[in-house]
C-alpha cells in the first residue's frame, strides 16, 4: 500500500474556503486573525491530521524551536538526568529537544551533527564520545552561526561554552577519604581514551597520593572501558598481584560494581580487606550491599545550567560572546563500601 499524501495548509484552506496564508497565520497565532478563524483552523488541522513541516517553518521564520542534544548513551541515569534538566528550561521557552545517541562512536557522532544541521535545529548541546579525538565536525555548527554548548565530556580544542563537574576535586576527595580510612595501596580504574573527565579523575588520584606521601604504582592503575564486566576483569587482575590493593577507586560506578561482584564471590570482605569507591552516584549505588561510596555530579543542575547558558548564547545572536566554562563542585557521598573508620567520615 502506498503512503497517504501529506496534508498541507492548502488542504485546510480548501476545507474552510479560506486562503492558505490565512491558515498559516492562524496556526502561528497571528493577532491579525480572529479567534473564531483560529479555532476553526485548529479544528480542521486536527481532523485532517495535519503535521507542520518544521524544516519549512525554520526556513521561513529563521527558527525551528528545536534543540539537538547528543549524548553517548541515553540509558545512563546521569545523561538522562542532564537531558531532563535541559528539557525543563527549554520547554518553559516553548522549545522542544531531539535526543540523539552517539554510542561513543566517532562516525555516528559526525553523522548526527550533519543530521541535526539538516533538520535546521536552532542549536546543539552535546557530550563528546569517548572515541572522539578529531573535533572538526563540532566546528560546523559554529561556522553556520548555530550555538553549540558542551557538557560533562568536553574539550578545550573548541572555543565553546561548557558545563562540567570538577572531576579533579571529586577524585581527590575520594582518594583522600580512602587514605583517612587507613588505605595505603589504592588502585584506580580509568579509561585509555583521551576524554577530559577521566584524565581529570586520574590527575586527582595521583595528586592525592602525592600529597599524602604515597608513591604512585603503575601496576595499580588499570585501563578499560569502565563497564560492569571491565570492573570484574580489572579486579581479577589486581587480585593476581603479589601485593594486592587495600582499596579501589573506579572512575565509574559501573567499574566499581563489577569489582564488588568479584570480591563478594571470593569472600573478600568489603571494606575491611578492600575498600571500594566509584564516581557518578548512579541510582543502584545506594542499593548495593554494602552501599557504594561515590561522587554526586549534580546532573539535573548541570542540565539546567547548560540550557540557560545555551539560551544566553542564542539570544545574543550575532554578538560575539566569550566562551564560558562553568565548573560545578562535586559532593563525596560516603557509604559502607569504604567506611572503615566512622570517626573519619570526611
Amino acid at each position: 500500500m502506498g503512503s497517504k499524501p501529506k496534508v498541507t495548509i492548502h488542504h485546510i484552506a480548501e476545507k474552510l474556503n479560506i486562503t492558505a496564508s490565512t491558515v498559516s497565520r492562524a496556526l502561528n497565532d497571528n493577532p491579525r486573525i480572529s479567534e473564531v478563524t483560529k479555532k476553526a483552523v485548529l479544528k480542521a488541522a486536527k481532523q485532517l491530521n495535519y503535521q507542520p513541516n518544521n524544516i519549512a517553518a525554520a526556513l521561513r521564520n529563521g527558527r525551528s524551536y528545536i534543540i539537538g542534544i547528543i549524548v553517548p548513551t541515553a540509558d545512563r541515569a546521569f545523561f538522562a538526568s542532564v537531558v531532563r534538566g535541559i528539557e525543563e528550561i527549554a520547554n518553559k521557552l516553548n522549545y522542544k529537544v531531539i535526543i540523539c545517541q552517539s554510542y561513543d562512536n566517532y562516525e555516528k557522532e559526525v553523522q548526527t551533527i550533519d543530521a541535526l544541521l539538516s533538520a535546521r535545529v536552532d542549536g546543539i548541546i552535546a557530550s563528546i564520545g569517548k572515541n572522539t579525538e578529531n573535533f572538526d565536525h563540532y566546528k560546523r555548527p559554529q561556522e553556520k552561526g548555530i550555538p553549540l554548548v558542551l557538557f560533562d565530556r568536553t574539550t578545550d580544542a573548541l572555543e565553546v561554552s561548557q558545563v562540567v563537574i570538577d572531576d579533579y576535586l571529586g577524585a581527590y576527595k575520594v582518594v583522600e577519604h580512602l587514605i583517612q580510612q587507613g588505605c595505603r595501596r589504592i588502585a584506580h580504574f580509568t579509561s585509555p581514551k583521551k576524554v577530559s573527565v577521566f584524565k581529570e579523575r586520574l590527575r586527582g588520584y595521583t595528586d592525592a597520593l602525592r600529597d599524602h606521601d604515597i608513591p604512585y604504582d603503575e601496576e595499580l592503575v588499570i585501563k578499560s572501558n569502565l563497564q560492569l564486566e571491565d570492573g570484574r576483569e580489572s579486579m581479577q587482575k589486581l587480585l593476581e598481584l603479589d601485593l594486592k590493593p587495600d582499596a579501589v577507586f573506579s572512575a565509574s560506578d559501573y567499574g566499581a560494581m563489577g569489582a564488588m561482584q568479584v570480591l563478594k564471590e571470593k569472600k573478600i570482605r568489603i571494606p575491611e580487606e578492600i575498600a571500594l569507591a566509584g564516581f557518578g552516584n548512579e541510582p543502584f549505588t545506594s542499593f548495593s550491599d554494602p552501599a557504594l561510596t561515590t561522587v554526586d555530579q549534580f546532573s539535573l543542575t548541570m542540565g539546567r545550567i547548560t540550557a540557560e547558558l545555551f539560551f544566553e548564547h542564542f539570544k545574543a545572536g550575532d554578538k560575539k560572546l566569550v566562551p564560558q566554562k562553568t565548573v560545578l563542585k562535586p559532593e563525596l557521598i560516603i557509604r559502607g563500601s569504604s567506611l572503615r573508620n566512622p570517626s573519619k567520615k570526611k
